[in-house]
């Protein structure tokens, strides 16, 4: 199982932009997927998740009314919108897939830099 992030990028204080994760091979059974972020010298966090069956959604507090996931299972992927960014979201994204009963997976990390 891989995960492909894409969609990071450069973006001044209050742009937008859209990440996208997608799981290959396609059919795999993903139980929920979400979006991590580690900036330097800081631990790595949730940004949000979504389960596949339910589209519960989960937001970290700094993120809330700002970010906005969401996936399309048909092609096992999801998607982070971030809209009104700032600085301090400057970090490297990761994709993350839960499956049940066997584990997890990360993607590659994609850098977002928010200039001020």
């Amino acid at each position: 199982v891989q995960l492909q992030a894409s969609g990071g990028g450069l973006v001044q204080a209050g742009g937008s932009l859209r990440l996208s994760c997608a799981v290959s091979p396609s059919a795999v059974s993903i139980r929920k997927m979400g979006w991590y972020r580690q900036a330097p010298g800081k631990q790595r966090e949730l940004v949000a998740d979504i389960t596949t069956s339910s589209s519960n959604t989960n937001y970290a507090d700094s993120v809330k009314g700002r970010f906005i996931i969401s996936r399309d299972n048909a092609k096992n992927t999801v998607y982070l919108q971030m809209n009104s960014l700032k600085p301090e979201d400057t970090a490297v994204y990761y994709c993350k897939a839960d499956r049940t009963l066997i584990g997890y997976y990360w993607g590659q990390g994609t850098l977002v830099t928010v200039s001020s």
